[in-house]
Formats: C-alpha cells, structure tokens, sequence
C-alpha cells in the first residue's frame, strides 16, 4: 500500500478514534451524573412503576408508529421502490444498532447496507440517508418556531433571546461556508442537489419524505407527552413538546451511541424548566427511553440477525 492510498485509512481511523474517545467520556459523565443524583433517580423509578397503564400503552403505541414514520421517510428519500416489510424491520433493526455505535453511525450503515442490496449504488444510498437527516433537522427547527408562534408562552423571553443571539452567527457562518464551496466538493454538492430534485419531482415521494419526518418527530414528542400524563405531571403540551424538540436537537451535538447521557440530560433540563420538579421529570426520561431505547434493544439485535441471515444486509 503506497503513502496517498495509505492516507485515508489512517484518517478514517483517526476519526473514529476520536468519535469512540467522545463517547467515552459522555458516557463517564453521564454515569458521574447518575451517581451524585442516585437519590433521584431512585425516587423517579417508583414514581414510573405506579404510573397509568392506559398512559403507558398509548406512548407504546407512539413508539411503535415511530418505526413505521422512519420507513416512509427513508422510502420518501429514494426514487427506487424498497421492499416495504424489510423496510419497516430495517428501521426496526437500525434502532437497536444505533444504540451500539456513536453519533447515529449504527442506523446509518444498517440502512446503508439495506439501500446497497436493494440495488442503490453507494452514492446513491448515502445521499438518500443525509436527506433524510437533513429534512428530520429542518422539520424539528420548523416545530419549534410554529410552537413558538402557535404559542409564544412556551418558553420564557428571557430563554428565547440567548438562542437568537445564538443562532445568528450559526447562520451567518452557514452562509460563510456555502460560498467557500467549490471545486470537487461543489460537484459532489451539485449532484446531491441533483438526486433531491429527483426525489421531490414526484409528489408522492416528497410528501412521504416530509410526511414521515414529521410524524416521526411528533410521535416521538407523544411518547413523551403520554409518559408526563402516565406519571400524573400537569405539564401543558406545548412546553413538553418543545422541551423535546430542543433536547433532541442538543444531543445531536454530542456523538453518543442513540444519545444516550445527552439527549437524558437535555431532556431533563428541558422538563424541569417547564415546571416539572427534578423526580417527575426523570420519571418522565427513564419512561421514554424505556419505550424507545431500552425494551426494544434485544428485539432490535435479534431482527438485525435475521436480516443479516436472510441477505438483507
């Protein structure tokens, strides 16, 4: 192997490196959290065994429908048709492996893997995925400035401007770096544009790109709202919503395997400052996870390796 063939390989290690490095050390921090606040974590386990059943079934059934939304999104991404039984089982699958992997790296190669046997090329496929990653990050930031304006008292004034101020030299360096694009990275730029022209020409698919985004960001802010009701917390919908359009939006920013520690952490303090007090509101964190992360975990593995048996994969 030669010095330029070499090169890749040693930064492609690097970076993974570097990403399992950070997930380390949010998950030490994660459990540093969980001991120093033991107590309350304690008292949140009791609050959630005597939570309302009917609560909990109906966040059961929202979880549920989020595997069914992430199969129409991904299906809305492509122009091909996919195998809609495998499909929904892949989402499924992806689930589970995204809770072994950092930063969302998990669902991405199982649904890589799915789209390539399909007969999508490689290119193809990791196009479709970061369009659907980019509708799902645009459709949050949509929910939550029509919340914001459907009902302006969902967060304080004083919590809305430092995200202002914030988000203006974000934009300002977004539009920076969408001048500096050119040569070899534009062309890949331009040909991504090209397969998203693609997939919005026709109607049907560009709704079920965006369709899916939002039901599955919306159901997955019900599995929340259900578990706040089953736990008896007087919360208003809309602050609960947003607390999870902002916490799943900051765990974003941390590579951790299916953002465990941080999308916990950011949820609870979103929780709190909509009035929830520290116990409820990690009931209220350790039912979500538990209906989305934690039960479907073996299940997850086990259709993972039914699919890789099956040539899915």
């Amino acid at each position: 192997m030669t010095v330029a063939e070499s090169l890749p390989v040693t930064v492609g290690r690097r970076r993974l490196y570097v990403q399992l490095g950070i997930t380390l050390v949010a998950l030490a921090a994660a459990g540093g959290m969980l001991a120093a606040h033991r107590a309350t974590l304690d008292s949140g386990t009791d609050r959630l065994a005597d939570a309302d059943g009917e609560w909990l079934v109906l966040a059961c059934l929202a979880a549920l429908a989020t595997w069914v939304c992430a199969a129409v999104a991904q299906q809305g991404a492509v122009v091909e048709q996919l195998p809609k039984g495998r499909l929904v089982a892949v989402q499924f699958a992806a689930g589970a492996a995204n809770h072994l992997l950092p930063a969302g790296a998990g669902a991405a190669v199982v649904n890589l893997r799915f789209l390539t046997r399909c007969g999508l090329s490689t290119r193809s496929s990791a196009t479709a995925l970061a369009v659907k990653a980019a509708v799902g990050g645009i459709v949050r930031c949509v929910l939550g400035v029509a919340l914001l304006v459907a009902s302006p008292g969902t967060v304080p004034l004083s919590v809305r401007i430092p995200h202002v101020l914030v988000l203006l030299p974000v934009a300002a360096g977004a539009a920076v770096l969408a001048v500096a694009i050119s040569g070899r990275l534009g062309r890949v730029v331009s040909r991504a544009l090209a397969d998203v022209r693609d997939v919005h020409r026709c109607r049907a698919r560009a709704c079920a790109l965006w369709g899916g985004s939002v039901a599955f960001a919306l159901l997955h802010a019900g599995v929340v709202v259900a578990v706040v009701h089953a736990i008896g917390l007087g919360l208003p919908t809309s602050r609960v919503v947003m607390a999870y359009l902002v916490a799943s939006g900051a765990a974003a920013l941390l590579p951790t395997p299916g953002g465990l520690g941080s999308l916990d952490a950011a949820l609870a303090v979103g929780l709190t400052a909509a009035g929830a007090p520290g116990p409820a509101a990690v009931s209220a964190v350790l039912g979500y996870r538990l209906l989305t992360g934690w039960l479907p975990m073996l299940p997850g593995l086990l259709v993972l390796a039914l699919l890789a048996r099956r040539s899915a994969l």
